[in-house]
């Protein structure tokens, strides 16, 4: 009972806006010994209740979203089809540079950018814009291959914790209420891993109170996990070296896995101990990189699904596994070979825009997730991400082009289209609440996307 209320009470104040006046009540009817069984059902109903509140319902708390597929909450509504001029804008400020996305929770929307030598984490009120909380930390990163030099890893927020990870490898947990630090790692130094071409861009995974980051570390570290309370690291696995895919997580057999690509390989790591059940080969040697999200599936009978893809060559594959084993059931460069883009799964069926950012411009994609076969594709159509909520699509292309999309296995609809920024949008977009975050190297906007 009493580390019952202890625990409640320190939740409690511990919490932004809190009233004192429930602190009072638990105070007086702890001492009351006929209200003690109403006491402790209300603390634990109250207790569950508010981390049942960490992530609300539409929150996208980390790249690609709820469950880093690229598909919103079921309860996200979209408009059935945009003005001429677009969606309406909520408003806009300046940002710095880099390509992470924008993470958002209850309310709150976290950018993580580059401005001078600072990497610079920001909490803005989601209805206006403005800055509620702001923390930084130098960084000298210079990227070995054009591009840009600011951060490039989306935030994820995991319960009152939220993780970035920089340009140059550092990994940083703050309180995502306040922006006060917890810990700290220069993971490049402490792990002796490289910068890469474009600098670290794996988005940090977190699996309960595990955190999996894909630092590309030798000696063993180029997987790290670390606790997400204390920091500590707990283990490291591969030698491989670190790429640009955000790792997803699936459950088998009641157990969390981490579907991880590194520049080489695809492996099932599992997130508590770092031990690898599989991996096979993925990726290519020379200027190439892995830079799409691992998407994974399970069929009627109970049988899981992964399916993978890149560019430069690489191409696609289409596999079945259990946690010891892995094996292809597809693969090649025919129906997709996506740079970055991942696509979005639905019915059977995957959407992608297949192709590169450099190259000629990408064309839309619909393939049969079974056979491997491109059911149709629309040429020309400029290469970006795709994100999908309340049975529609919206392409969000690299040249500030955004598009609403109606789309199936007989074809796509356009229904709507503009360009409210005119720069280069690299950064994946967020969709919380009817609002739709996009940015570029200056500007951050926000628009309202909804019913």
């Amino acid at each position: 009972m009493i580390l019952i209320v202890k625990l409640c009470l320190h939740f409690y104040v511990s919490r932004p806006n809190h009233s004192y006046s429930l602190y009072s009540f638990i105070q007086a009817t702890f001492f009351m010994p006929a209200l003690k069984p109403t006491l402790i059902l209300f603390l634990a109903a109250f207790f569950l209740s508010q981390y049942s509140q960490v992530t609300h319902a539409g929150d996208w708390p980390q790249i690609l979203g709820p469950n880093r597929t690229g598909i919103a909450d079921p309860d996200e509504k979209l408009a059935s089809q945009w003005p001429e001029t677009g969606p309406p804008e909520v408003w806009r400020r300046p940002v710095g540079s880099g390509y992470a996305g924008i993470a958002v929770v209850n309310g709150v929307a976290f950018v993580f950018h580059r401005i001078d030598n600072r990497e610079i984490t920001e909490a803005l009120d989601v209805e206006t814009g403005k800055v509620i909380w702001k923390t930084e930390h130098p960084t000298r990163f210079r990227p070995q291959v054009g591009g840009g030099d600011g951060p490039l890893c989306t935030p994820t927020v995991s319960q009152d914790r939220l993780l970035t990870f920089g340009a140059q490898g550092m990994l940083t947990c703050l309180d995502r209420r306040t922006g006060n630090q917890l810990w700290q790692h220069r993971t490049h130094q402490e792990f002796d891993a490289s910068e890469g071409y474009f600098g670290s861009g794996s988005s940090p995974l977190v699996s309960g109170n595990h955190v999996l980051v894909n630092i590309g570390g030798r000696k063993g570290a180029g997987v790290v996990g670390f606790d997400l309370q204390t920091g500590k690291p707990t283990w490291k696995t591969s030698d491989e070296p670190a790429s640009y895919a955000a790792p997803s997580l699936v459950r088998l057999n009641d157990k969390q896995y981490a579907v991880v690509i590194t520049r080489y390989q695809c492996l099932l790591i599992d997130p508590a101990n770092g031990s690898i059940g599989w991996s096979f080969a993925f990726g290519m040697r020379g200027p190439t990189v892995n830079a799409a999200t691992p998407i994974t599936w399970k069929t009627m009978d109970n049988q899981h699904h992964l399916f993978v893809t890149a560019s430069y060559g690489i191409g696609s594959v289409c596999a079945a596994f259990t946690p010891t084993e892995v094996n292809p059931e597809w693969n090649g460069t025919e129906s997709i070979a996506s740079q970055y883009c991942t696509p979005i799964l639905r019915d059977g069926h995957l959407y992608c825009i297949d192709g590169r950012d450099d190259g000629p411009p990408g064309a839309m994609t619909c393939v049969d997730i079974l056979s491997g076969k491109a059911l149709w594709r629309e040429e020309n159509f400029g290469y970006g991400s795709l994100l999908a909520a309340d049975g529609k699509m919206i392409a969000v292309k690299t040249n500030g082009t955004i598009t609403l999309l109606d789309i199936s296995p007989q074809g796509m609809k356009i229904l709507g289209q503009s360009q409210p920024l005119p720069g280069i949008i690299r950064a994946f977009p967020s969709l919380s609440g009817g609002k739709l975050f996009l940015r570029d190297d200056s500007t951050l906007i926000c628009l309202d996307v909804g019913p």
